[in-house]
């Protein structure tokens, strides 16, 4: 493997532990905890409906999985593109989301993740993405 191919390897997957862990573990709390903890730390939480907020946690923690397993499992990389396409989707509708009800110093954390999850789209979809595992030959049971 040569120098930059190792590099922006590496840069990825920095920025698919970058984006994913938050994702899983925002996503986490969003499911589990109860909406009166919750709407303390994030208070859009208690002012919409409990059901969107629990599917907004499912939401993302499917995204953050889906940035992290497939590469590490090696089972269907490709859908790590897909996982960062989604975020990227995301991030632009929390965005607008948060500028809707004024609440522009959410945004911030938007501007981080979004680069963060294109450029994992960006790298896994073009020219490193994560290599699939060597055919392993079947073995006959009989």
């Amino acid at each position: 493997m040569h120098r930059k191919e190792w590099v922006m390897r590496a840069l990825l997957w920095t920025a698919q532990v970058l984006v994913g862990v938050p994702f899983i573990l925002i996503g986490y709390m969003k499911v589990a905890t109860p909406i009166a903890d919750l709407s303390k730390t994030i208070p859009w939480t208690g002012q919409l409906p409990e059901a969107f907020v629990r599917t907004m946690g499912i939401i993302d923690m499917a995204g953050g999985l889906g940035l992290l397993l497939p590469g590490l499992t090696r089972i269907k990389p490709t859908v790590t593109a897909h996982a960062a396409l989604g975020c990227v989707l995301l991030q632009f509708c929390a965005i607008i989301f948060h500028v809707s009800r004024g609440e522009v110093q959410a945004i911030p954390v938007n501007l981080v993740f979004l680069p963060l999850a294109a450029f994992v789209f960006w790298g896994r979809l073009t020219r490193w993405p994560v290599a699939m595992p060597a055919r392993v030959p079947k073995i006959p049971l009989s």
